[in-house]
């Protein structure tokens, strides 16, 4: 929180606000330059040359080079970012700005949009350990395909606020639209829906900022194992979906950063120059009225998730409520 973005180093207001000396500070260095090289063992002399955050280097491993590619990572939470080039776009829709990466000590800083999901592959965990839904996560997938539907039911994982594009800490997860023919295979198929939902929301802000619809979104993570789940995303987008072979693109991506630094040069990161890459593709499958018919419903079921919690009743640091007061 002390490094400015476009002057790509630290900031003296803000050292200077925080009363930190500047000087105590390491050098800001690329993401791809030998720092140094391993002193002992079995790698001793190998260079240590790639130095990516987790999101960054997921875009790398997708190989989101090119200025409106976006990537988005399906973990715990969601994370998607869309590279916007050598230009930072200040977001008016509740993203983020922040660097994406610098390929070389010479060369420009490419700068993205990143909007962050809290809740995606946490709501599967919810299901099975507190709700007792399923036995694994494994399950889900044949669960919510048994349904086919959500029935109408929707589902707001809020357990900690909104993250983007609203930023609301009051927010709390609700399930509406139940009735009595809801069972769990529906709220299996609602809570898979919630993470396609979320991610939509995002994507329509970074559509907003750039001015530019994305017409394919790369996808990573542990949850893209689910294909029921990838599918939806797809009908929820209006996009294709694309998931790459190699699943694990945030190693990837730290690698590529690597082995491409100057002295090293494994391999090039040319555009040109870069290895085909097999992918599965999900089309959309829903025509465009149906999915916006259902994007609204969800969108009103967050509106009534809004203004849940003040912080005369917020929860303890360990989530729990906090005790009555007497």
């Amino acid at each position: 929180m002390l490094f400015n973005i476009h002057s790509l180093d630290w900031d003296p207001e803000l050292c200077s606000f925080f009363d930190i000396p500047m000087e105590i500070l390491p050098t800001v260095r690329s993401s791809s330059e030998i720092y140094g090289r391993m002193r002992s063992g079995s790698l001793a002399g190998v260079p240590i040359s790639g130095c990516l955050g987790d999101q960054s280097a997921a875009l790398v491993g997708q190989m989101c080079f090119e200025e409106g590619q976006a990537k988005n990572t399906y973990g715990t939470g969601c994370f998607l970012l869309r590279n916007t080039g050598t230009k930072p776009v200040m977001s008016e829709h509740g993203l983020i700005t922040t660097i994406a990466y610098k390929l070389g000590r010479d060369k420009p800083a490419c700068y993205a949009l990143e909007g962050s999901v809290a809740i995606a592959g946490a709501v599967i965990r919810w299901l099975r350990d507190n709700m007792c839904i399923v036995q694994s996560s494994s399950e889900i997938e044949q669960l919510a395909a048994e349904a086919g539907t959500s029935y109408g039911c929707y589902f707001v994982p809020a357990f900690s606020g909104l993250y983007a594009p609203y930023w609301e800490p009051s927010a709390r997860g609700i399930i509406c639209g139940l009735t009595q023919f809801t069972n769990r295979s529906h709220l299996a198929f609602a809570a898979l829906e919630a993470v396609c939902f979320q991610t939509r929301e995002i994507l329509d802000a970074m559509n907003q900022d750039c001015c530019i619809p994305l017409p394919v979104l790369g996808v990573d993570g542990g949850m893209t194992g689910n294909r029921l789940l990838m599918q939806l995303q797809a009908d929820i987008l209006c996009i294709p979906v694309v998931r790459p072979s190699m699943s694990e693109t945030t190693a990837l991506g730290a690698a590529m950063a690597a082995g491409a630094a100057e002295g090293v040069e494994v391999w090039s990161l040319n555009p040109d120059q870069l290895p085909e890459v097999t992918a599965e593709r999900y089309q959309p499958q829903i025509n465009t009225q149906e999915s916006e018919l259902r994007f609204a419903r969800w969108k009103k079921a967050v509106q009534k998730s809004m203004n849940w919690e003040t912080s005369e009743t917020s929860c303890t640091s360990n989530g729990k409520p906090p005790p009555p007061q007497r």
